[in-house]
């Protein structure tokens, strides 16, 4: 029991210890994606140019609630004073413009999505492009993205982020 307790020690200590040469062999170092995105210039259109359609579709949905409510107003205004069949009319106008409502609303939030997802995806291939570039260029092994969240725990070696920003030539 002796010995295998000693052969288990010694199994760890070895791989423990080979473990720590291979990490001291590996340069690793660390950038910031999300920083980085938010200084590139292109990023900045893309993001107006989301805003602007967001306005856009906030207009419309506000013109279409306007109008709903107007029309619930006049149905609950009038609906003592007019037909079975005009009330029934009106109801089913009223769920119809709530079903379009909220069509939009949907359609709205998916081509934002799309639109957000279009813009910005060849803005980050090109910086993970730069990143790994840069990275290769330096020496390292590794690259990390220390942006909040992302599961580094220390971030305390290399940061790359200014060397990043040279290559996608931001200042």
């Amino acid at each position: 029991m002796k010995k295998m307790k000693s052969l288990l020690i010694a199994a760890v200590m070895f791989f423990g210890v080979g473990t720590t040469a291979v990490m001291a062999q590996s340069k690793v170092a660390h950038i910031d994606v999300q920083v980085l995105m938010s200084e590139l210039p292109a990023m900045k259109t893309a993001e107006a140019q989301l805003k602007k359609l967001g306005e856009d579709y906030d207009k419309n949905f506000t013109t279409m609630m306007t109008e709903y409510q107007t029309k619930i107003q006049k149905y609950q205004n009038e609906a003592a004073t007019v037909g079975d069949a005009t009330n029934e009319e009106r109801a089913l106008e009223i769920e119809n413009l709530q079903q379009r409502i909220q069509q939009f609303r949907t359609t709205a939030e998916q081509d934002l999505q799309q639109k957000q997802y279009e813009l910005s995806q060849p803005i980050l291939e090109k910086t993970l492009a730069a990143i790994q570039k840069v990275g290769k260029a330096q020496g390292f092994n590794y690259v990390l993205d220390s942006s909040l969240g992302s599961g580094v725990l220390l971030a305390d070696g290399d940061n790359l982020l200014a060397a990043v920003k040279k290559e996608l030539g931001v200042n």
